[in-house]
């Protein structure tokens, strides 16, 4: 599919993922409307900080994704969707499942009956390594079994699967991606990157982080994006389920010891108790097999193995490091 000339909606714009999505796609030209989450002070979250001329080229529509009403009047005029919105902590999903289901699931359906009723041309559904569990085998195929070991990652196999079904039921034009462990500038603090850069940048030298020899597969943002294009453009990803994976595996030790070197920080690591998951819940390995991007898309990680994981580090310090940006994390304060 040609993009050019398509309407296209962005949902979870105003987020870390989002925001970075939709500049770059109203930097290639393309005709985008931003569904950011609505609230009381007009905020669209990251895209308030977006250069002055993307701003002024969006057309932002402020909602809630569980609101079927709201959801099918953003879509109106819309040729393809790139659905984002979704609720991403884990910790927060032992607390407050309920809201995962309404948001993850439900806010799904909504999409897709809205893409259903209205003939969009494509859906774009964002699923997540965490649907995987804990690596049966690596590295991780989009064949791995599912398995959910949060309420988080229950919801979004929920949402795959609704995915899933409107594509063989009503033969609806749907692609799922599937990114691994993305990181980069904006980042919530709840993610262990920014929770590591933050607390050094903050002049912390015994960081509090969780639990440390888990593994995970961690994608530069300008990767994801990369992806989610690809995936939108690709006719062959239709009905597909599809990795976007750096193919490189670290542990989260190792990660904030990387972290320290480019940093030039002298650091001690302590395991605070209330950042560790319940041991059945902790995805102990994630290891993405990018092959089927590289084929179908012609995808491959520009920030792939341990040289493009330290540049995209390096780029995400000076992100975090720049006060204006420091300033809006919490580092001192436990995020979930």
């Amino acid at each position: 599919m040609n993009l050019s000339g398509k309407k296209i909606l962005v949902t979870g714009a105003d987020g870390f993922i989002g925001s970075h999505l939709t500049e770059e796609l109203v930097r290639r030209g393309y005709d985008v409307r931003a569904f950011v989450y609505y609230n009381s002070f007009n905020s669209w979250g990251w895209l308030d900080q977006a250069p002055l001329d993307i701003r002024a080229a969006l057309d932002v529509f402020a909602g809630d994704i569980r609101d079927p009403y709201g959801v099918k009047k953003a879509m109106q005029d819309c040729d393809v969707v790139l659905h984002l919105a979704a609720l991403i902590a884990i910790p927060y999903s032992y607390h407050s499942p309920d809201t995962y289901v309404d948001t993850n699931v439900k806010g799904t359906l909504n999409v897709l009956q809205a893409a259903r009723e209205l003939g969009l041309e494509k859906v774009v559904h964002t699923s997540t390594s965490e649907v995987y569990g804990t690596a049966q085998f690596v590295p991780i195929t989009e064949e791995h079994p599912l398995q959910g070991q949060s309420p988080y990652s229950a919801s979004k196999i929920g949402a795959d699967q609704m995915a899933i079904a409107f594509h063989r039921s009503f033969e609806m034009p749907v692609s799922i991606i599937r990114p691994f462990n993305t990181y980069g500038p904006r980042q919530s603090a709840r993610a262990v990157i920014p929770t590591i850069i933050t607390q050094i940048a903050n002049g912390e030298r015994t960081l509090k982080l969780g639990t440390l020899h888990p593994t995970r597969d961690f994608n530069y943002v300008k990767d994801t994006v990369a992806g989610f294009i690809k995936v939108a453009e690709s006719d062959q990803a239709i009905g597909e389920v599809i990795n976007i994976g750096s193919n490189y595996e670290v542990s989260i030790g190792d990660t904030a010891t990387i972290i320290a070197e480019l940093m030039a920080a002298d650091i001690e690591i302590v395991t605070e108790d209330k950042r560790v998951r319940p041991a059945k819940s902790e995805v102990e390995r994630l290891w993405a097999d990018n092959s089927k991007a590289k084929r179908l898309l012609n995808w491959t990680p520009q920030y792939g193995g341990l040289d493009g994981f330290k540049r995209g580090l390096s780029e995400t310090i000076a992100w975090f490091t720049d006060k204006k940006n420091l300033h809006q994390y919490k580092a001192g304060m436990y995020n979930i």
